[in-house]
C-alpha cells in the first residue's frame, strides 16, 4: 500500500514537472523541469518492477541527452542580452520549486531502496529480456522509432540553423 502511494506521488511529480517544462518560455527553465520529469519517471519505473529501464531512463536521458540540450542552449548564444537575461534569471528564487520537487524524489527512492520490496507486483526484469523482447518481435517498432528520432533531429538542425544564421544578419 506505501508503494502505490509512491507510486502516486512520483507520477503527480513527474507531471507536474511536465507541464511546467511546456509552459516555461525559458528554456533553461524548461531543461530543468525536464530532467525532474525524467526524474520522476525514472522512479515510476522502478516502483513497477524495472529497475533497468529506471537506469536507463537516468543515464541515457536525464544524462547524456540534456547534456546534448545544455549545448545547444549553449551554442545559442545571444550576445550581452543573453547573458543580463541569464544572470537574471538564475537567481535562487528560479530553483525552489525544482529543488523541492528533486528532494520529495530523492525521499521516495531513498525509501524505496530501504524496503525489501521493489516492485508493485510482477517480477523484477533484467536486461536480457529487455533486450531479447525489444530485437525480437518489437525490431520493426524500434528501427522505425529510431528513424523518426533521426528524422526530429535532421530537421531541429536545419530549423535551429535558419533561425540562428537570422539572428546573426547572415543568409543561406
Amino acid at each position: 500500500m506505501i508503494q502505490l502511494g509512491l507510486f502516486y506521488m512520483a507520477a503527480t511529480i513527474t507531471v507536474v514537472a511536465s507541464l511546467l517544462a511546456v509552459t516555461r518560455y525559458n528554456a533553461s527553465h524548461a531543461l530543468i523541469y525536464l530532467i525532474v520529469s525524467l526524474l520522476g519517471s525514472a522512479i515510476i519505473f522502478y516502483v513497477l518492477g524495472a529497475p533497468f529501464a529506471a537506469v536507463l531512463e537516468v543515464l541515457i536521458y536525464a544524462g547524456a541527452i540534456m547534456v546534448l540540450f545544455v549545448f545547444v542552449i549553449m551554442m545559442l548564444n545571444l550576445g550581452a542580452a543573453g547573458v543580463d537575461n541569464e544572470h537574471q534569471w538564475l537567481q535562487p528564487r528560479m530553483w525552489i520549486i525544482p529543488s523541492l520537487l528533486c528532494l520529495l524524489l530523492l525521499a521516495e527512492i531513498l525509501f524505496l531502496l530501504n524496503t525489501s520490496s521493489h516492485a508493485l507486483s510482477g517480477t523484477v526484469v533484467g536486461p536480457k529480456v529487455v533486450g531479447i523482447e525489444l530485437f525480437g518481435p518489437y525490431v520493426l517498432a524500434v528501427e522505425i522509432a529510431s528513424m523518426l528520432l533521426l528524422a526530429g533531429l535532421v530537421g531541429a538542425y536545419h530549423l535551429g540553423r535558419r533561425y540562428l544564421l537570422d539572428m546573426r544578419g547572415e543568409s543561406l
